[in-house]
């Protein structure tokens, strides 16, 4: 990290941004382009700014120092929650918080942040809207069936909630397509190469491609698997602990889950994928462990493909394990 002349951590809330330099200097902006403008005139040429993926917040800022030719990196949150925990701070400030995202950056390795694209944005948001609609449709889903399983008390209530997930299934439909028309817009031949992987379907190779940026995010398959939470964990500790292995979990629920279910096909179709699941359970391994790995291959397969820029030949991909 001694290429940059400075480094500079930053806290980011609704209203200011804290940051602290690696010489231990402390300022407080607005979080608004007038506190963006600010903190530019003070940075100097060569320095790298670091901050957090915070949602929504980090945003704007990114953007802005990218755009205004200044290195900035996004980390993980729980990479320096873990980095903070492991130098047992009992202080937890903006100003704290800061500092610990610059010395993070000091000790390790961050990823360069690229710009997103207008579409790209718009895609993001979309896919994040999206995902808000469909855990609501399975609240009101839950909460419909909960009420017919009364006897429907409320007429009142049933026919409430059946407005609502109707409303809801035209809101999911609605963004679902535009995401499609924005991604065929953008990305239509590496749309074109996932659909053709086995098991792989549309709306999984259409989120792929939105939460990865184009598979620009990642230089690994490796670091795209533990992203989206689909890389094993291993329990054991001296003789006496034996864990079951599991996944990780720490990731993107809403792609693991249809990766998960796009195993199930796969291992009909997909010749590399039955070839793991059969191993798997000839081993005598449970048929989920056995369908979790086939989920990892096809993010594997996916990466490969994506990077590649070829279609998929079940020749070739059979060759990767």
């Amino acid at each position: 990290m001694n290429k940059y002349s400075k480094i500079y951590g930053v806290d980011i809330s609704k209203d200011v941004f804290d940051a602290v330099c690696s010489e231990g200097a402390h300022h407080q902006f607005a979080n608004i382009p007038k506190g963006f403008g600010s903190f530019l005139k003070a940075i100097p040429e060569g320095s790298l700014v670091v901050m957090e993926a915070t949602g929504y917040y980090h945003y704007r800022l990114a953007q802005f120092l990218y755009k205004n030719n200044v290195a900035v990196s996004v980390v993980n949150p729980l990479s320096v929650k873990r980095f903070i925990q492991m130098k047992l701070a009992k202080v937890k400030t903006d100003k704290s918080d800061a500092r610990a995202i610059c010395e993070y950056a000091k000790v390790n390795e961050v990823p360069a942040y690229t710009a997103l694209t207008d579409v790209q944005a718009e895609c993001l948001q979309l896919f994040r809207l999206l995902d808000s609609y469909l855990k609501k449709r399975t609240a009101t889903k839950n909460k419909l069936h909960g009420e017919e399983t009364l006897g429907i008390p409320s007429k009142f209530v049933h026919q409430s909630l059946k407005r609502d997930l109707k409303h809801l299934d035209k809101e999911v439909r609605a963004l679902e397509e535009r995401l499609l028309m924005l991604v065929k817009q953008d990305q239509q031949h590496q749309l074109t190469l996932l659909k053709g992987i086995p098991g792989l379907g549309t709306k999984t190779a259409l989120f792929l491609i939105v939460i990865t940026d184009g598979f620009e995010k990642f230089e690994t398959a490796g670091q795209l698997c533990s992203y989206v939470g689909i890389t094993p964990t291993i329990r054991q500790s001296g003789s006496s602990v034996r864990g079951k292995s599991r996944i990780s979990k720490v990731g993107n629920q809403k792609l693991r889950n249809l990766l998960f279910l796009c195993a199930f096909s796969a291992c009909k179709h997909n010749k590399a994928c039955r070839a793991i699941y059969e191993r798997i359970v000839n081993k005598g391994k449970s048929k989920k462990l056995a369908l979790i790995a086939v989920a990892n291959k096809l993010l594997k397969q996916a990466f490969a493909i994506a990077k590649s820029g070829l279609p998929y030949d079940a020749e070739f991909v059979s060759k990767l394990d």
